[in-house]
C-alpha cells in the first residue's frame, strides 16, 4: 500500500485516481500510524516552498517522513515534494527543507535564457543520467509534464534524469531509499503511470 500524505498541499486525490488506474492501492492521510504501516510513501506537493515546508511541519509530517526513511522505506517526492526532500530553497527568502537528499532548490531564471518563460510549462523529454529502476518501464526521451518555476541545483549525485529546458534542468533524482520527480506523473499520461508503476515495485534503495 502507498501512503499519499495529506498536509493540506498537493494533487492528492488525481494522485490516488493514478494509482487506482494501475491496480495499486492508495491512500491519503494524515495518520502518522497509517504512513508507519505503509509498504511506500508518496509526499505530493504544490505552491510555494516556504509555506509547504511550514505545513509539513506544523502537520507533524516532516518528522513522520524522516522517521519512516531511516528505516528504509521507499519515499517519492513528487514537483514541490521532490523539492522539500532536499536541504534548503532559495524562493521568497531561504528556508530549510527535509535534508534526506544534499543539494538547494534555486530559480530557474537563474540558469535558462532570458527569452524562456517563466514558469516552464508543458510536455519535455527526459534524458536519463544513471540507471534506476523508476525507470524500468519507460525509455530515455519519453516526454513527461512539468509546472514548475524552480528546479534542484548541486545535487549531480542524486541526479538521475534530466530535461532541456534551454539548459539541463534536474528531473528526477534518487539516493539510497528516497527519490523524486520535478514533473507531474499524474499528469503524463501512460508514462507516468508507468513511472508510478516502478514505484510501487520498489523494495529498499531505489
Amino acid at each position: 500500500m502507498v501512503a499519499i500524505i495529506d498536509y493540506g498541499v498537493g494533487n492528492l486525490f488525481s494522485l490516488q485516481s493514478s494509482f487506482r488506474a494501475i491496480g495499486v492501492e492508495a491512500v491519503v492521510t494524515a495518520d502518522p500510524e497509517v504512513i508507519r504501516k505503509a509498504d511506500r510513501i508518496l509526499l505530493p506537493g504544490v505552491g510555494a516552498f516556504g509555506d509547504a515546508a511550514q505545513k509539513l511541519r506544523d502537520s507533524g509530517m516532516a518528522e513522520v517522513v524522516c522517521a519512516e526513511a531511516k528505516t528504509g522505506k521507499p519515499i517519492m517526492g513528487i514537483c514541490l515534494g521532490m523539492q522539500l526532500l532536499f536541504e534548503d530553497a532559495y524562493e521568497y527568502g531561504h528556508h530549510k527543507g527535509l535534508g534526506l537528499i544534499k543539494g538547494s532548490v534555486r530559480p530557474i531564471a537563474e540558469v535558462i535564457p532570458k527569452d524562456y518563460k517563466i514558469p516552464q510549462i508543458g510536455w519535455n523529454a527526459l534524458h536519463f543520467k544513471k540507471e534506476s529502476p523508476l525507470f524500468r518501464h519507460i525509455k530515455d526521451g519519453d516526454f513527461i509534464y512539468f509546472v514548475h518555476s524552480y528546479y534542484a541545483s548541486d545535487c549531480d549525485e542524486a541526479v538521475i534524469a534530466d530535461t532541456d529546458y534551454g539548459a539541463p534542468i534536474t528531473a528526477a533524482v534518487a539516493m539510497d531509499n528516497v527519490c523524486g520527480c520535478q514533473f507531474h506523473p499524474e499528469k503524463s499520461g501512460k508514462v507516468g503511470l508507468a513511472i508510478l508503476r516502478a514505484f510501487s515495485e520498489m523494495e529498499g534503495k531505489v
